[in-house]
């Protein structure tokens, strides 16, 4: 695969909340995923079109306080069944 879009969005998703044994995949606090376009290496598959959703908002030139944060570039959210908390943050990378 030859990726010919250089991303210029990074994104690191951090476990806030939650017991492995509250999740299928054993997800607990302070676990850490980084990303720029792709899926993050064993992401949660049911969240993810949430994850991705909230990327878009900043890819498009969009801050989290649309969506209730009180952060340009950091929000909370929570996963598709419910019991872990996720905090979702950009930043811009150097170009």
């Amino acid at each position: 695969m030859k990726k010919w879009i250089e991303e210029d969005w990074e994104f690191t998703v951090t476990v806030t909340d939650g017991r492995a044994e509250q999740c299928r995949l054993g997800f607990e606090r302070n676990d850490r995923f980084r990303c720029g376009y792709e899926t993050p290496s064993g992401f949660c598959p049911k969240t993810m079109p949430v994850l991705y959703t909230l990327c878009e908002i900043i890819r498009c030139g969009g801050s989290f306080k649309a969506r209730g944060s009180d952060k340009d570039y950091e929000i909370e959210f929570g996963c598709a069944d419910g019991p872990v908390r996720f905090r979702l943050s950009a930043r811009k990378r150097d170009t």
